[in-house]
């Protein structure tokens, strides 16, 4: 079995919904998002997906929150846009551009992350 991993920076703000917490009013963070894809044949150049395709899907499923207010935005509507939230809105993004994504990282700060996969 054969795994890539793809990182990339969006920024943006947000707010929690029913939260008890600084976080409730709106703040804003640079996410790291690594997605990674899994697969066991590679292609006539021995790549499983090549990186270039990776980054330009990637980076055009984070140009839908990047420098936005997540909470304003249609499909965050009423949901309380946390790391675990974004992570499966990303995977579930990428996922349709590419079928080999297995498991999408969203990192608030350097020491947190949420991840969102399908078993």
């Amino acid at each position: 079995m054969y795994e890539l991993k793809s990182q990339m920076y969006f920024s943006a703000a947000h707010h929690l919904l029913n939260y008890d917490g600084e976080c409730e009013n709106q703040h804003g963070h640079n996410w790291l998002v690594e997605a990674f894809v899994k697969g066991e044949t590679l292609d006539k150049s021995n790549i499983l997906v090549d990186y270039k395709v990776l980054k330009r899907e990637l980076k055009s499923v984070l140009d839908l929150l990047d420098h936005k207010d997540i909470n304003e935005l249609p499909d965050f509507k009423g949901i309380s846009p946390s790391s675990e939230i974004l992570s499966k809105f990303i995977y579930t993004k990428l996922k349709e551009r590419i079928p080999l994504v297995s498991k999408v990282s969203v990192w608030e700060t350097a020491a947190s992350c949420a991840s969102y996969y399908e078993e």
